[in-house]
């Protein structure tokens, strides 16, 4: 009868030290990315990306053939998050940054502006600032919500679920229309939640962001609904006129109709109410009447 045997583990440290010194290490790897918009050179290990994720075991599954194998162009992610993700395959672990800027480069939402563009347009729209914008322009930076997109994009649940609490611990102003877009972008509903509970607890901060201009219609929807938005309605509009794109005027209005007037099966029977942060004025006496 065969004895059983005893699994024991030596030190995690030393071990996730000496697999972290093979990330991106051009020595014995096997694969050859080329990554972002600016094609940076980044290697791997064909046999470990397989064997921890599916994206990968798919993507490199074909066997390489004679001579200098041609590079994987991975051109929609970040450099760094990608980094980051092989540091999570690498080592079951990864070191998560908050940075607030936006991932303009990616196109969140169908746009994809340069910071020389979306500074003109902030001048353009932000009449009020007298030339100067409301907020300082950074330089783009790794952040988690692009590390948070790629996990989602390569099927990797458990560094995405590692992404999402990171987000929910540190969501501010200036990270929290970003996080609704990539919630949105990507039907993360419980994501969805939390920003938009803490944006109607923090409107006008908000508002003023750069990263709610940059939020999809689909995004930008739900917010216009909203009854509970901490903020007047007068701004609320100037908001939404800054936001405004050529096609999207209608799906504003639509919105305020829906808002102001909906008769839906959740509202037959009610009356019309402000919004919560709306500055009582002479004619909303006249919301006190009930549908006819």
């Amino acid at each position: 009868m065969e004895t059983p045997g005893l699994v024991v583990h030596g030190e995690a440290e030393p071990f996730s030290t000496a697999l972290r010194s093979l990330i991106n290490n051009p020595q014995y790897s096997d694969v050859r990315f080329v990554v972002g918009q600016e094609q940076r050179e980044v290697f791997a290990h064909r046999c470990l990306l397989a064997c921890r994720c599916n994206f990968f075991q798919r993507l490199l599954g074909m066997e390489p053939g004679s001579g200098v194998p041609s590079p994987v162009v991975l051109s929609t992610v970040p450099a760094e998050a990608f980094l980051a993700v092989l540091e999570f395959l690498y080592t079951n672990s990864v070191k998560l940054h908050y940075h607030s800027v936006s991932p303009m480069s990616r196109g969140l939402g169908g746009k994809s502006w340069g910071y020389k563009r979306w500074e003109e347009f902030m001048h353009h729209v932000c009449a009020e600032g007298q030339g100067k914008l409301p907020f300082a322009l950074q330089p783009p930076n790794l952040q988690v919500l692009e590390v948070l997109t790629a996990a989602v994009e390569y099927g990797l649940e458990e560094l995405r679920e590692l992404c999402l609490e990171f987000v929910v611990k540190v969501l501010d102003v200036e990270l929290v229309c970003e996080a609704l877009q990539v919630g949105v972008t990507f039907g993360l509903g419980p994501l969805q939640e939390r920003c938009m509970t803490f944006i109607e607890a923090h409107s006008q901060e908000v508002l003023r962001t750069r990263g709610f201009l940059e939020l999809s219609a689909a995004a930008l929807l739900p917010l216009l609904r909203s009854d509970k938005l901490c903020v007047d309605e007068a701004e609320l509009i100037r908001a939404a006129r800054s936001w405004a794109r050529v096609g999207a005027v209608e799906q504003i209005v639509e919105a305020w109709k829906c808002h102001a007037l909906q008769r839906g099966h959740a509202a037959r029977g009610a009356l019309c109410r402000r919004r919560k942060g709306t500055v009582p004025r002479e004619h909303h006496r006249f919301l006190d009447l009930p549908f006819k």
